[in-house]
């Protein structure tokens, strides 16, 4: 997960736990998730593009959610700062072809892209706001070495 995928859902998270829809300066968002706040204010740029947050200009203005954090996946976060979810060289794996040897390596990359949707579109703001991670996403940190890095 690069920083600029990651900071995005954390900020995206940071406006969908709170319980007011009064606006939110990018300067208090990048203070509580300790994101720089230059890098900060593309991503929210890049998120406002996507639809995915809104903003307000003034005093009293800042960043608010554009839609319901429960419909909000974090697949849809991504998307909106990084591009599609898995490709190879920014080409979707079902148009790449392999020569010889390597030519099943197209099926693990697409393998690859369906794991990542099971967990990515099905975990939404919401879930991550509230603590409470879908089922299959909690299972799966229950496999061995699910908390080592390898």
């Amino acid at each position: 997960m690069s920083a600029r995928g990651d900071y995005a859902v954390r900020a995206m998270v940071a406006l969908g736990a709170r319980d007011s829809d009064a606006p939110v300066a990018a300067e208090s968002i990048a203070s509580d998730q300790e994101i720089p706040v230059a890098f900060l204010l593309k991503i929210l740029a890049d998120l406002r593009t996507a639809r995915l947050v809104g903003s307000r200009r003034g005093a009293l203005g800042g960043y608010v959610l554009a839609r319901d954090p429960a419909e909000v996946s974090v697949a849809d976060v991504i998307r909106a700062v990084e591009g599609p979810l898995a490709d190879v060289r920014g080409t979707p794996p079902e148009d790449i072809s392999y020569p010889g040897a390597s030519a099943a390596l197209r099926d693990v990359w697409l393998a690859t892209r369906v794991a990542l949707r099971e967990v990515l579109e099905e975990t939404t703001i919401a879930h991550i706001a509230r603590g409470d991670l879908p089922a299959h996403v909690s299972a799966a940190l229950d496999r061995p070495g699910a908390d080592r890095r390898r």
